[in-house]
């Protein structure tokens, strides 16, 4: 005899009455966990740096059947930034859920050789925009009785990779920043975790796929011997961003297909 009243056994993924935002939504990763994040039931902010861009997954989550606003945003511009989350909560009410995924990397080679201005433009997108974004969402957050951050790191801020220092730099700082906010908004019921993607197919990672010399060296590291599509990391992505993940903060899931492991020289 089943007793109905007993609590299901599975977690609960469902995003019904959330309010998503992302930034570095236009496509790859971002575009992946928009249209995931939707696709449970979550109302979504979308944005980029040119409004423009975003037009395809709006379509996409309004064929979805889905509520959606893009907003264009510079990352790096505190300012910018404000207005995001201000449209945010003008047209939805607040924010439950923040992914923290626009990121640039303008300079590759030596770190000794990069300029001042690659170091401010990496930091202000990559760390600083990360953290003004979650500043911003806070209050909101609080108000309604609790949220999830969620901030995209990188392997590479876990191992250096060749000719992409201050990027390393950028994202090593994202994991610490992540567990600094953990246990500052622990008390607030707001759980702040990272994704530290591995090598992953979109565009800001093409100067190496579309390279076949470079693209055979880095998978010949990966113990899976390829690279992945953005709707690999969409499964710990529900997970942080739903309310199976209510005592889970502070941590940072790699999803590199063996990557930081591999025992390949």
């Amino acid at each position: 005899m089943t007793n109905n009243s007993l609590p299901s056994p599975a977690p609960s993924f469902d995003l019904s009455g959330k309010i998503a935002l992302i930034t570095g939504a236009s496509r790859g990763i971002g575009e992946a966990f928009a249209l995931t994040y939707a696709a449970a039931g979550a109302q979504v902010v979308i944005a980029s740096r040119k409004l423009e861009g975003l037009q395809t997954v709006v379509d996409k989550i309004q064929d979805m059947g889905g509520n959606v606003l893009a907003v264009p945003v510079h990352t790096g511009d505190v300012e910018s930034v404000q207005g995001l989350v201000q449209q945010a909560i003008d047209a939805f009410g607040g924010v439950d859920i923040v992914v923290n995924n626009a990121a640039t990397n303008p300079h590759f080679g030596p770190i000794l050789a990069a300029d001042n201005s690659h170091w401010d433009k990496i930091l202000d997108v990559n760390v600083k925009g990360y953290f003004h974004v979650i500043k911003g969402c806070v209050e909101s957050m609080k108000a309604r009785g609790g949220g999830k951050v969620i901030n995209l790191a990188s392997v590479a801020g876990r191992q250096p990779q060749a000719g992409m220092g201050i990027y390393c730099v950028s994202k090593a700082a994202v994991i610490m920043l992540t567990e600094v906010l953990a246990g500052e908004l622990a008390a607030d019921n707001i759980q702040v975790n990272a994704i530290a993607p591995g090598f992953i197919k979109t565009k800001f990672s093409s100067a190496i796929w579309a390279n076949p010399e470079i693209n055979e060296k880095v998978i010949e590291k990966i113990p899976q011997k390829r690279i992945a599509l953005p709707s690999e990391l969409t499964g710990i992505a529900l997970y942080l961003a739903s309310d199976a993940s209510s005592f889970t903060t502070g941590s940072t899931f790699t999803v590199d297909g063996g990557q930081l492991v591999s025992t390949e020289l």
